[in-house]
């Protein structure tokens, strides 16, 4: 059994009971993979002091069996929140949490409904995921491996830019190259953009046939063991004029600042000033459109965010992605974006793929 579920289980037990909470009831199966290791489609799970149990419908209960230990798996009966609240009654729960990020309105109502009035339902929100915005070093390995890959593959999605291929036929050898490598999918739908879609910062796939002297940007992920990468690289089909150099150079420089500052104890904020500054001392602090960064995990999105505002401050153990673009309507779009983690005194980009402007 991998020692890390009950571990972590513990240190949530250790929040609950500082926030004076019996239950939490958790339903986003990105949380309950992190406590348990299920990986199945449908369920809760209850956190207690006492230990953990899931609910889980007649399809996943084998699954659910053979993928956790130390766990008790129960078969929903009636409504998932039915078979929920009957499970806090054999627990006498009293002071039940739940997340009001996953948890909807409607949700909510329908769980007091059938607790009939017996529980006290609290929100506490982000309470798993601040856990899991700290990554061990199984994690982190984990992690590196994936973002050593997407470097692979975003290296030989270049090699597929020729004059006259679409946008859709580099997704989908994007894709298929990344299962061949022992991927089990893509991180988010990948992105290819040729010429002025570049501008578009989440521009997916269209019919559109690359030609001579455009911007392509290659946006893409992989999901490897169940953590995701993430990796931008922008090619110039041709040799790139003098306006698309310095602003590959801007874009350059504003990453390599945003990573020099990445270290443990300073604030969000303060990494995206940093890349913000550079260009706008290239005057094209407007063209950036987006946050710095975003943290990275098991899911392509998660805490802490890079971005203006943001106090948290880094911890080892945060892995976070760095990618200042600039984006012009009607000429095209640069973006540069690597996956970087924190240590104890010290920085770790998981990416390897080349940085510099590739013409081809």
């Amino acid at each position: 059994m991998d020692a890390s579920f009950p571990h972590r289980r513990r240190a949530l037990s250790a929040i609950l009971k500082k926030s004076r909470i019996d239950s939490l009831l958790i339903t986003h199966p990105a949380n309950w993979f992190y406590l348990t290791g299920f990986t199945g489609e449908s369920g809760a799970l209850v956190v207690s002091g006492t230990g953990a149990a899931l609910v889980t419908d007649g399809r996943f209960v084998v699954q659910a069996r053979e993928e956790t230990n130390g766990i008790r798996i129960r078969q929903q009966e009636g409504s998932l929140l039915e078979s929920v609240t009957r499970l806090l009654g054999d627990l006498r729960a009293r002071r039940v949490g739940f997340d009001p990020i996953h948890t909807t309105v409607s949700q909510l109502q329908a769980a007091r409904k059938a607790s009939g009035g017996r529980l006290e339902w609290v929100s506490v929100a982000g309470a798993v995921e601040t856990l899991r915005m700290r990554k061990d070093a199984g994690e982190l390995a984990q992690m590196r491996k994936a973002a050593i890959l997407a470097g692979e593959i975003v290296e030989f999605a270049v090699g597929l830019l020729k004059p006259g291929v679409s946008e859709r036929e580099v997704g989908a050898e994007i894709e298929y190259h990344m299962r061949k490598r022992g991927a089990s999918g893509p991180s988010f739908e990948t992105i290819v953009a040729f010429g002025e879609r570049s501008a578009l910062p989440h521009a997916r796939p269209t019919g559109k046939r690359l030609r001579k002297n455009e911007l392509v940007v290659l946006d893409l992920g992989v999901i490897l063991g169940h953590y995701c990468s993430d990796i931008t690289r922008t090619v110039f089909a041709g040799r790139a004029p003098k306006r698309i150099r310095t602003w590959y150079k801007a874009v350059l420089e504003a990453q390599e600042a945003a990573i020099s500052v990445v270290r443990e104890g300073v604030a969000c904020r303060d990494v995206d000033a940093a890349a913000r500054r550079v260009l706008a001392g290239y005057g094209l602090d407007h063209l950036f459109v987006h946050s710095t960064g975003h943290g990275l995990g098991l899911e392509v999105h998660e805490a802490p965010r890079v971005a203006k505002g943001q106090a948290r401050r880094l911890e080892p153990g945060n892995a976070i992605t760095i990618e200042p673009g600039v984006y012009a309507e009607g000429i095209g779009g640069i973006r540069i974006e690597d996956d970087v983690a924190v240590h104890a005194g010290r920085t770790e980009i998981l990416t390897r793929a080349p940085r510099n402007l590739i013409e081809l």
